[in-house]
C-alpha cells in the first residue's frame, strides 16, 4: 500500500471495521506491537471466528503468554491443535512445543515431533530446529548427530536464532571455529535478551569461551 505509515493503518483499521478478516488479523498484530493486547486480542478473535488460521494461531499465542487475556494454556493448545490440523506450520509447530512440554496437553513426544515434522516440510525453520533437537538428545529417535546438525544447519539458514546458535555450537565442535562466531553473530541479530543471556552463559561454561565475543 501507497501512502504514509498513518494512512496505510487508517485504511487496514476501515477494513478491519469493515469485518475483512486480513485487515482484522494485520490490524490485531499491529495493536499488539503497539503494546495494546487487550484490543489485539480482540481483533484477533474476530478475525479467528472467520476461519482466518492465523489469527487463530494468534489467539493461541495470546493465551499461552498471556497477551490480553489471563493464561490458559489449555485453551491457547486447542487453538494450536485445530490451526495445525487446518494445515497451518505455525499451528503445527506451536501445538508440537505444547505435545513437548505437556502445556495445556498431555505430553506426547512421538506425536510433537510428528507436528515438528510436517511444519519442517513446509519451510519452518524453528519446526527445523527442534527436528534437530530431537536428534540430539534421542527423544523419540535414536540419537543422530549428523541429523542434528543437519536441521541446525538449515534452520539457521532459514532464519531462527535458536538454529544459528546450534549451528555454531556444532561448528565449534568440527573445530571451525570461525564459521561458529559468523553463526554466532547472526544468532545476535533477532535473538531475544533472554535467550542472549542464557547463551552467554553456556559459552562462558564451554570449550570455547572466547567465543561470548561474538554475541553483543
Amino acid at each position: 500500500m501507497s501512502g504514509s505509515p498513518e494512512e496505510r493503518a487508517a485504511l487496514i483499521r476501515q477494513g478491519a471495521e469493515a469485518g475483512v478478516a486480513e485487515a482484522q488479523a494485520v490490524w490485531a498484530q499491529m495493536l499488539l506491537d503497539q503494546g495494546d493486547a487487550k484490543a489485539a486480542f480482540s481483533w484477533f478473535n474476530q478475525a479467528a471466528a472467520q476461519g482466518h488460521l492465523m489469527a487463530l494461531n494468534m489467539v493461541g499465542r495470546c493465551y499461552d503468554l498471556g497477551w490480553g487475556v489471563p493464561v490458559d494454556k489449555v485453551r491457547a493448545a486447542e487453538c494450536f491443535r485445530i490451526a495445525a490440523e487446518r494445515g497451518l506450520d505455525w499451528g503445527m509447530y506451536n501445538y508440537a512445543t505444547a505435545l513437548t512440554l505437556g502445556e495445556g496437553v498431555a505430553e506426547d513426544k512421538p506425536a510433537a515431533l510428528q507436528w515438528f515434522e510436517r511444519a519442517a516440510a513446509m519451510g519452518n525453520a524453528k519446526a527445523i530446529n527442534y527436528v534437530g533437537s530431537f536428534h540430539e538428545d534421542g527423544w523419540v529417535v535414536p540419537r543422530d548427530m549428523a541429523k542434528a546438525a543437519s536441521c541446525y544447519a538449515s534452520a539457521a539458514q532459514g532464519g531462527d536464532f535458536r538454529g544459528a546458535f546450534n549451528h555454531a555450537r556444532m561448528l565449534a565442535e568440527a573445530g571451525d571455529l570461525d564459521a561458529a562466531r559468523h553463526w554466532l553473530s547472526r544468532c545476535a541479530e533477532t535473538a531475544t535478551p533472554a535467550f542472549l543471556a542464557k547463551a552467554r552463559a553456556w559459552l562462558r561454561g564451554s570449550r570455547w569461551p572466547e567465543l561470548e565475543t561474538a554475541l553483543p
